[in-house]
């Protein structure tokens, strides 16, 4: 029951995310990527450090440097290059071998097991997204597909060290050193491909304020708190459930049509986290064989 409950917290962080995309293009600036990722990581960031009011000791100054970079700093301007350079659908599809990705950094560094049932609904899911989101009227694009399938590596490396390395503060200052590294890393990059930001506008702001408070600094602290109670592979599983919130919200606000094969993806998806996470039954077989014994 325990385990349930995490994994109904957590699976709050991925909804929140699909709900990105509907803020961004309806009352953000449009074009500017990298100042959406500077304002969703580093004041939410800030204000986390200032309530903490600690920072990193030690070792724990390159490991938050790294896991910014990885988590917030590098993989926000990657994500936004695969998003302005694909098709919506496609670049989902490749955030999708998440649970594969996970998988193979968890056996590496963590030793975690890898059954042929997690890599098959790892499979079922990507299917599933893929039947949510490409068209075929598609286009790839090399260089997109490149960030597309760059942010999903790293970011899989980053929920990998994240359980590998622990945290040694509270959850709130954790996060706090991850969304300020990642948050200034991202602001030279801003300045120089996107120039100044321009004046906001109330929505502007209105905007900001949710993927900042409520899409990024909300949704880190469960996300982060799920990383330490839960194995990445279920963590990579539930990533799948952004791109299903992201399709449900356009048809539900923005009125967009629901086909019938994008309402069989999101069953599919949904099928895939819940039969990768049922428990394997031979151990408890073997126990009743023993104990009769």
């Amino acid at each position: 029951m325990q385990r349930l409950w995490n994994m109904l917290l957590t699976a709050i962080a991925p909804m929140l995310w699909g709900t990105t995309y509907i803020i961004t293009t309806e009352w953000l600036p449009a074009n500017r990527p990298l100042l959406v990722g500077v304002m969703r990581a580093l004041p939410i960031g800030l204000i986390f450090l200032a309530w903490g009011r600690q920072l990193p000791k030690g070792i724990w100054w390159w490991r938050s440097l790294v896991l910014g970079a990885l988590n917030i700093g590098f993989f926000f301007p990657l994500l936004f290059i695969a998003a302005y350079r694909l098709p919506g659908g496609i670049a989902a599809t490749l955030g999708a071998l998440q649970p594969f990705i996970v998988a193979f950094w968890g056996w590496i560094v963590l030793k975690e097991r890898v059954t042929l049932r997690l890599l098959l609904m790892a499979g079922l899911g990507v299917l599933g997204v893929a039947m949510m989101l490409i068209s075929p009227q598609a286009q790839l694009d090399i260089w997109g597909m490149l960030a597309a399938f760059g942010g999903a590596m790293l970011y899989g490396v980053g929920i990998t060290l994240n359980k590998h390395w622990g945290r040694p503060v509270p959850l709130m200052t954790y996060t706090a050193w991850q969304l300020v590294v990642g948050g200034l890393m991202i602001v030279p990059l801003a300045l120089l491909i996107e120039g100044m930001p321009p004046v906001f506008t109330p929505t502007n702001w209105l905007g900001f304020g949710i993927i900042g408070i409520v899409n990024t600094g909300i949704a880190y602290l469960f996300w982060f708190r799920g990383i330490e109670r839960l194995p990445t592979t279920t963590m990579s599983f539930l990533i799948l459930l952004s791109p299903v919130s992201a399709t449900i919200l356009g048809w539900l606000v923005l009125d967009q049509r629901l086909s019938l094969l994008q309402m069989l993806g999101a069953l599919v998806v949904l099928a895939s986290i819940v039969f990768s996470q049922m428990p394997n039954r031979k151990p408890a077989q073997r126990l009743q064989v023993a104990q009769r014994s």
